[in-house]
Parts: C-alpha cells; sequence; structure tokens
C-alpha cells in the first residue's frame, strides 16, 4: 500500500491543538523546545493557554503550524511508521512538508516562516483583508463575482481546495461581498478563514519579493521523500528548483 502525508496550512490552527499528542508523545514537547528556542518565546505555552486571536496573526500562525507538523512527523516515525511514497502540503504546510523530506533543516524553517508571516502580516495590515471559503458553487461562477465586485477592490481565488471549496482572498469588503454573491447564486456556505491576512492573491506581491530575497540565502538539500508542490502539482528534485516553486 502506498501512502502519502499531506500537512495542513493557517486557518488549521487552534489553542491547545496538539495537548493530547504531548502527552502520548515527549517528542511533541521537545520539538516546540527547538522552536521556541529559535524565536525567542514559548511557543508551547502560547498554543495551549494563548488565545485563539493571538494563534491567527500569521506570523505566529505560521512557526505553529510548521512546529505542529514536525512535532507530529516525529511522533509517527518514534513508533516505527512506514515511510510514505509523497508528501505535500497546504501553502505553509509545504514548508512542514520539506523539513520532514530533509530538504529544510528544522530550525532555519522556523526562522523562514516567521519572516514569512510578518512579510505578508506588513504586505497588509491586519484587518484590511480577508480569506474565505465557498463551498458547493464552481470556481469559473466564483471568478466571475469577483469581477463583479473589483470596484470595492482586491479580492481572488486564492485556493483550489477541490471541486466543491474555493478559496477567494482579499480586501475584507469585497471578500464579504463576493460571499454575500455567492449564497445568492446557490453556494451552500461561505466560511470565513481565521487568517490575519489574505494569503495567495495580488496584495502579497511585495511579502513574494521579500521571500524571493530571504529564500536566495538558505539552503535546499535533495528531498530524501519526494514533496508535491502547489505552484504546478509537480515534484523537484534539484533544490534550487524546489526553492523557486515556493
Amino acid at each position: 500500500m502506498s501512502l502519502a502525508v499531506v500537512f495542513p496550512g493557517q486557518g488549521s490552527q487552534s489553542v491547545g491543538m496538539q495537548n493530547d499528542l504531548a502527552e502520548a508523545f515527549p517528542v511533541i514537547q521537545e520539538t516546540y523546545a527547538e522552536a521556541s528556542a529559535v524565536l525567542g518565546f514559548d511557543l508551547w505555552q502560547l498554543i495551549t493557554v494563548g488565545s485563539e486571536e493571538e494563534l491567527k496573526q500569521t506570523a505566529i500562525t505560521q512557526p505553529a503550524l510548521l512546529t505542529a507538523g514536525v512535532a507530529a512527523w516525529r511522533a509517527w516515525l518514534s513508533q516505527g511508521g512506514p515511510k510514505p511514497e509523497l508528501m505535500a502540503g497546504h501553502s505553509l504546510g509545504e514548508y512542514s512538508a520539506l523539513v520532514c523530506a530533509g530538504v529544510i533543516e528544522f530550525s532555519t524553517a522556523v526562522m523562514v516562516v516567521r519572516k514569512r508571516g510578518e512579510f505578508m502580516q506588513s504586505a497588509v495590515p491586519a484587518g484590511e483583508g480577508a480569506m474565505a471559503a465557498i463551498l458547493n458553487l464552481d470556481s469559473a461562477s466564483i471568478a466571475g463575482l469577483c469581477e463583479q465586485v473589483d470596484q470595492l477592490g482586491v479580492v481572488q481565488i486564492a485556493n483550489y481546495n477541490s471541486p466543491v471549496q474555493t478559496v477567494i482572498a482579499g480586501t475584507s469588503a469585497a471578500v464579504e461581498r463576493v460571499g454575500q454573491l455567492a449564497i445568492e447564486a446557490g453556494a451552500k456556505r461561505v466560511v470565513p478563514l481565521p487568517v490575519s491576512a489574505p494569503f495567495h492573491c495580488e496584495l502579497m506581491a511585495p511579502a513574494a519579493q521579500e521571500m524571493a530575497k530571504l529564500l536566495a540565502d538558505v539552503t535546499f538539500n535533495s528531498p530524501q521523500i519526494a514533496v508535491l508542490n502547489n505552484v504546478d502539482v509537480a515534484t523537484e528534485s534539484d533544490p534550487e528548483a524546489i526553492k523557486g516553486a515556493l
């Protein structure tokens, strides 16, 4: 039987999200301690007793979810879990996959995703952007709705999660209006995402430029496990090609 491992992205975080695992596997808190040493604050305390509002700030969310993914992977390995044929990650989760596949050192990745979060938040101040998942409305119709409300600000399709779930991102007013129109057009549900910035839309262009500069000085290794990227749904063996796909 073939096995694939997929790591989650922003919006999947919650306070207390690995409490049960930590009781069973010491490596969970050990992994958080490693991340905390890089970050300069106690990440484990933040995700166990902090607030949801603080945790959803992208400069916190990103290292928290990276660490959660790596910690879970280490717990899996500690129990003799088999090696997967393939890894992937939803947005930020791609960094988790790359760490677990041996492409990036964990401590380096913690620093990188912390900066990634800071760059993203700097591009759009908190409260000015939003994201929402639209259920059971085709992506072509959603794209048309985005075009209808462009006078309110930027709003674009950010993620094609599945044939029945599409995520939009942009300025808060435009995202809210597309959500309203989507319901009128027959969408089953519109779910605002618990994130602090509108990821994967043109508003993130300044952050993308800063990330390119940062990653230029980061060492990437050849993967020990194939990682499917988000950009073109392909696996790469060349470290520079992997870096370019981020």
